[in-house]
């Protein structure tokens, strides 16, 4: 059975195997050893509310049960930029006319911005390959709703996740070869890393502070702005059937999406619904991965250190179980969830169709 918990100080050895395959593209999940270790320092003091705002993120970890292994990892940040400055390009228009010529033009442009600063953001989802199948890919993206939902005071009124722009089988960026090279004079694997473990500083030193005119770029780098890798598709997808939309901010070295929402807004959150646990009649009502049942949810526990969730299949429709306030349990689930019958749990659809 998949489980997912928040990060644990002992779980670094798996971390970082996890961050050994990520390969360039994932900033937030660096291969390095004493920054994964504060990370999770940091993510163990937020839920313990003993860090400050501008240091708060909860990590997660998808673990294997059957084989107490974990497969996957995935964070949300409480507000971005708080400490740091937050940078994205702002994708916009500049106009030039001349009635006396009978020419009007529109040139695109793109504005270094920190329009996002105090957002909160997703950050940090990797699975581990053998693992994507099934639903666990949906499950590890949108736990992160069920506890935002549970514990809205902690973030933002928006909500924002950065998608890997396009680069080829050797990690090299079409949009930083023709841009981000001529002020850095460093590899965009690099850069990338850089900012990953913090040092952003020589973006502000480094990058021009006036609106660059795209049409000046190669026609490969026009091209990849606003676009995504072929590879996070399937993570794009799942945002934007949450309600996150693409709202014209790219990443400053590959030209990825900044994909966005109102917190209050992503289905995940507002259609979860608090309900009673119970003990399921009947097991086999409730098995977990099985085909034969047609509603897949997500169901979690209440806690906040203790934080779990798993994804169900019921044979009781999520109508049903929010008519009567009432969720019958497997015994199986319950011990996974930590939870006893009688307790409380937040429960929603694994998907928009139910």
């Amino acid at each position: 059975m998949m489980c997912i918990r928040p990060i644990a100080t002992e779980d670094l050895p798996a971390l970082l195997q996890l961050a050994a395959k990520t390969g360039i593209g994932l900033t937030t999940l660096p291969n390095n050893e004493k920054l994964l270790q504060a990370r999770i320092a940091a993510s163990v003091a937020s839920f313990a509310g003993e860090a400050e705002p501008a240091e708060q993120i909860y990590m997660f970890v998808l673990e294997d049960l059957s084989l107490n292994k974990i497969v996957g990892t995935c964070a949300v940040a409480a507000a971005v930029g708080l400490r740091e400055p937050w940078y994205s390009y702002r994708v916009g228009q500049v106009v030039h006319a001349s009635k006396e010529l009978g020419i009007f033009t529109q040139t695109p442009t793109l504005f270094l911005s920190n329009d996002h600063t105090g957002h909160s953001e997703l950050c940090s989802l990797f699975l581990d390959p053998e693992y994507r199948i099934g639903k666990n890919g949906a499950l590890l993206s949108k736990c992160r709703f069920l506890f935002i939902a549970q514990f809205r005071s902690l973030f933002s009124q928006k909500i924002i996740a950065e998608l890997r722009g396009v680069s080829d089988e050797n990690g090299a960026s079409p949009f930083w070869e023709s841009l981000g090279r001529h002020f850095f004079s460093m590899e965009f694997s690099q850069a990338d890393y850089l900012t990953g473990i913090g040092q952003k500083s020589f973006v502000a030193e480094l990058m021009p502070k006036h609106p660059l005119y795209s049409s000046f770029l190669t026609p490969e780098a026009q091209a990849v702005i606003g676009k995504t890798h072929e590879a996070t598709l399937p993570a794009r997808s799942m945002l934007e059937s949450e309600g996150f939309r693409y709202e014209g901010h790219v990443d400053i070295f590959d030209a990825g999406p900044t994909v966005e929402c109102n917190v209050d807004d992503v289905r995940a959150v507002s259609q979860s619904i608090i309900v009673t646990v119970a003990t399921a009649e009947h097991a086999d009502a409730n098995q977990t991965n099985s085909e034969s049942v047609p509603t897949r949810l997500i169901v979690a526990n209440t806690q906040k250190i203790n934080f779990r969730a798993c994804v169900m299949a019921s044979a009781v429709p999520l109508s049903q179980i929010q008519k009567q306030a009432v969720i019958p349990l497997s015994t199986e689930v319950l011990k996974a969830l930590h939870l006893m019958p009688g307790d409380q749990a937040r429960v929603v659809a694994l998907s928009a169709r139910g």
